[in-house]
């Protein structure tokens, strides 16, 4: 195991400095050091080691995960925002043994607010973790549910590594994080790159609007902030037009002209999770995401971009050989990305994968598509993006039903709120090719002029 000793370094290395806080707790690296070795020994008498973290950004969430490495477990970091439906389909799809979460529980460990539950498995695990896996995240794929993707210790350290020293992350950093930790862009950028430095990790409290993002840049004197696109379009429509930061950095999504030309000095980091951070810069030119971090090559093939860096994932858990085969010979992945390389500059033009960006989470329409026809009366379903008022994107679904259900409310029992559709069109059918596949410009036609009605027939 690499992860528990690179943790333990950085936290014994700037033991009365300040680690993470959220604005109510705050821990130094000391505190983090003794109540994560604790906790730890503590989760060790559980005899388990797949233990989920599904919860929001918190002090306490820093030292659930690291106390999950030194006790020899394995962290499966989940999206605060998935639901009930789609927790209990990862903790079977994954044979979670333990997890992690906000609200009542079994157990309370570590004198935080975060509850520890044991879960019942029927059988051994369905999927057995490589022998060097450290640590999981989940992306959506074309598999209809969430990849679960392994990485070695090794991989996550480099990754951390990497981004510090392509950066000039240092100690003096303070970081503000905005982004869900169990996503790459925070997970690469915020996490085990601060400790790594000797920086100083905050999160904010309650809602990211304009007015509390700015207080929070205040109280901590952050020098960075790290959140979705979907933020900085906020911050602009609230008529901001400078933050007093060294470095704002974005990523999940390209950034909209108008919010790059209102709020200039936005840097751009660009990576997926299958591969970890590939490209920065903090002087960004028009269109480009700036050249290689350490370790990361990247090649063009007929216009779609495949990288190899030294953060790659090992696999998708749960779904094998899946991650292997957009691997080629010479171990570069297959983005789906369309771009160019201009100067040594990486430019992204389109995106040849069909996955839907909502505000830097990824969403895989076959996903949504699928729940809407488990929908009572419905015979086909459609689901594609287009864009709301604001010009950004949004889930619309087009339905073939004989049903009255109100399918947005049968979504959004059974996917987190980001995933459900802004739009649902009710259809008497779905316009097809000659091969029967969904005609998608006729289908867009259909919904052109409509408002965009819950189950508006269109």
């Amino acid at each position: 195991m690499i992860l528990p000793d690179v943790f333990s370094a950085c936290l014994r290395a700037h033991p009365d400095r300040l680690a993470v806080s959220d604005g109510a707790t705050g821990l130094t690296y000391s505190d983090l050091d003794v109540r994560s070795a604790a906790l730890g020994d503590r989760l060790r008498a559980h005899g388990r080691s797949r233990i989920g973290i599904h919860a929001t950004n918190s002090p306490d969430y820093v030292m659930w995960y690291i106390a999950s490495l030194r006790a020899g477990f394995v962290p499966f970091l989940i999206d605060a925002a998935l639901g009930a439906h789609e927790l209990a389909r990862i903790v079977y799809d994954c044979s979670l043994d333990l997890l992690v979460h906000e609200g009542p529980g079994a157990e309370v460990l570590g004198g935080g607010k975060l509850a520890l539950s044991e879960l019942v498995t029927d059988t051994d695990p369905v999927y057995e973790l490589l022998p060097d896996t450290e640590v999981c995240r989940f992306t959506s794929g074309s598999t209809g549910k969430p990849n679960c993707v392994e990485f070695s210790g090794r991989a996550v350290a480099n990754a951390a590594t990497n981004w510090a020293s392509g950066t000039g992350l240092s100690s003096e950093d303070r970081t503000l994080c905005l982004a869900g930790l169990s996503n790459g862009l925070a997970f690469n950028t915020s996490l085990l790159a601060t400790f790594l430095a000797g920086a100083s990790l905050h999160f904010g409290r309650g809602l990211p609007t304009a007015s509390a993002v700015l207080r929070r840049i205040e109280e901590t004197g952050a020098t960075r902030l790290v959140g979705f696109p979907a933020l900085y379009d906020s911050l602009v429509r609230r008529g901001i037009r400078r933050l007093d930061v060294r470095m704002a950095i974005s990523s999940g999504a390209p950034l909209s002209a108008r919010t790059r030309e209102a709020l200039p000095g936005i840097s751009d980091y660009y990576g997926i999770a299958e591969t970890g951070p590939l490209t920065f810069t903090a002087d960004p030119a028009p269109g480009g995401l700036g050249p290689p971090l350490p370790g990361v090559r990247l090649r063009v093939d007929d216009g779609v971009l495949h990288v190899r860096s030294e953060s790659m994932a090992s696999r998708y858990l749960n779904a094998p050989g899946l991650f292997e085969s957009r691997l080629d010979a010479e171990g570069f992945y297959r983005t789906g990305d369309e771009g160019y390389l201009r100067d040594g500059e990486l430019v992204l033009t389109g995106r040849s994968a069909r996955t839907i960006n909502i505000g830097g989470r990824k969403v895989d329409p076959i996903e949504v598509s699928d729940v809407l026809l488990a929908a009572e009366g419905v015979r086909g379903a459609v689901v594609f993006e287009e864009a709301d008022a604001h010009g950004e994107p949004m889930i619309t679904a087009v339905v073939a039903a004989s049903s009255t259900v109100d399918l947005r409310e049968h979504c959004r029992a059974r996917l987190p709120g980001y995933k459900v559709p802004a739009r649902v069109h009710v259809v008497p059918e779905i316009p097809a090719n000659s091969i029967g596949k969904p005609a998608m410009e006729a289908v867009r036609a259909l919904v052109a002029h409509h408002s965009g009605a819950v189950n508006e027939p269109a």
